[in-house]
């Protein structure tokens, strides 16, 4: 093993061969610096700036490794929030979907599998709602740790990009506004299929609970007839005291469709086959025709002259359609829409809780005959719809291809009394029978 022996050596050295001598202090200064024995004997001097250099390096390392650090936190945080766009995206995109599958939806049926037969409103979207409004709340979470991620970088010298943090807030604040008016878009359909669902409920209550009468009849028998509605009112002569009535009344109604089978010959005019009278209102709605006038339709003593003709002796089946909306009415006979027109009571909904007689005009609600302007002929088939019937429907019982009760008002043998000597309900021919070309 070898020592290495190392000692300190402060010279200067003026000029080669001479002693030193002590000089005046001339404003320099001198470092020691440990050297090997062995090594060169010049005495190297090591100046203050390189220390100062190897220091800056050390500075400027450390800053490169803060910044390199601070660059892969800031791609791992745009990747995490890319990725929380795309699963935002996504939410709403199935949101859009789930709203057009209830949109078209056609309701249940009457099976096992689905018991919903009414068209009720389909799930709540409150949880669909409430998810987006969880992942909005994520969003603002990351956006405050970017926040404090800013605060540490600031601390710590290190810059941090704030038009990442600017972008990712307008990208925060479009996304709450979408879902907004989402939110809103769906109270509103929701508003709109409650609305559609107490529609249709109502109609098909009112259709079944026609169907049960008519079930209801046909169980029963109808008495002499064949079936119930295969009846017919007899009215022969013209007085104030001979007349039929319907035991059920009218709701409120902003469209009806009145249809009948009629036979008269009577002149100058048919007379009033039907009228409907409510309190404050006894021509709310009223079919007459007298004199030498044409047939006339009355809803709230409003008039419209309608071009059917009927007095021939023989069946003609006639429908009445009117639409509260603009007041729009249509005349059909034996399945042939004749007339048309608009500005009858518009606007008016037809009154509830009257009565409806067969034969007669009223003077006041049931009652005070004319018998100027009496009936004489036969009715039968007296229906009444809440809506407008479709010309093709028109037509299929006007050829007697189908029958179709009404489904405010249908026409059974126990809906319908007559009144007065002579007044008779009798069975009716077959439909065949009534034809024009019979």
């Amino acid at each position: 093993m070898f020592s290495i022996f190392f000692g300190f050596l402060c010279v200067c050295v003026p000029g080669s061969g001479q002693q030193p001598s002590i000089q005046a202090d001339d404003g320099k200064r001198y470092i020691c610096r440990a050297v090997p024995l062995s090594g060169d004997a010049s005495c190297p001097v090591t100046l203050l700036p390189e220390l100062t250099v190897g220091s800056q390096e050390e500075e400027l390392r450390n800053t490169v490794m803060q910044l390199r650090e601070t660059i892969l936190l800031q791609k791992e945080t745009i990747s995490k929030q890319v990725g929380t766009i795309n699963e935002l995206t996504t939410k709403l995109s199935l949101c859009a979907s789930t709203t057009d599958d209830r949109k078209y939806d056609k309701g249940g049926s009457w099976g096992k599998e689905k018991q919903n037969t009414m068209g009720d409103v389909p799930r709540d979207p409150s949880g669909s709602i409430n998810g987006l409004g969880k992942t909005m709340q994520g969003l603002k979470d990351r956006l405050e740790n970017l926040e404090q991620q800013q605060s540490r970088a600031n601390i710590s010298g290190a810059p941090f990009p704030t038009e990442l943090r600017d972008l990712l807030q307008r990208r925060l604040q479009e996304l709450e506004k979408q879902l907004l008016r989402k939110v809103s878009n769906l109270e509103e359909e929701k508003s709109m299929l409650s609305n559609a669902t107490a529609a249709y409920r109502l109609k098909t209550e009112s259709t079944l609970n026609a169907l049960v009468e008519r079930i209801s009849e046909l169980e029963k028998g109808g008495g002499d007839f064949l079936s119930p509605e295969q009846f017919k009112v007899s009215l022969p002569q013209r007085t104030n005291y001979l007349y039929g009535r319907i035991t059920k009344s009218l709701p409120e109604m902003y469209a009806f469709t009145l249809c009948m089978w009629i036979k008269s010959s009577a002149l100058p005019g048919i007379g009033t086959p039907f009228s409907y009278g409510v309190p404050g209102q006894a021509n709310e709605i009223v079919l007459i025709e007298w004199g030498n006038n044409p047939i006339e339709l009355l809803i709230n003593d409003k008039v419209a002259q309608l071009p059917l003709e009927v007095r021939d002796g023989r069946w003609h089946h006639i429908c009445i359609c009117w639409t509260t909306r603009d007041g729009q009415w249509e005349a059909y006979q034996n399945g042939e829409k004749l007339g048309n027109g608009d500005n009858l009571a518009a606007w008016h909904p037809i009154k509830p809780g009257g009565v409806i007689i067969l034969g007669q005009e009223q003077d006041v609600v049931g009652g005070r005959f004319d018998a100027g302007q009496a009936f004489v002929g036969e009715l039968s088939q007296v229906n009444i719809w809440d809506r407008v019937l479709k010309p093709v429907e028109i037509q299929s019982m006007a050829n007697c291809s189908s029958y179709i009760p009404g489904n405010v008002v249908s026409w059974l043998a126990s809906n319908v009394e007559v009144f007065g000597r002579g007044a008779f309900k009798r069975p009716l021919e077959v439909c065949q029978d009534r034809l024009p070309n019979a």
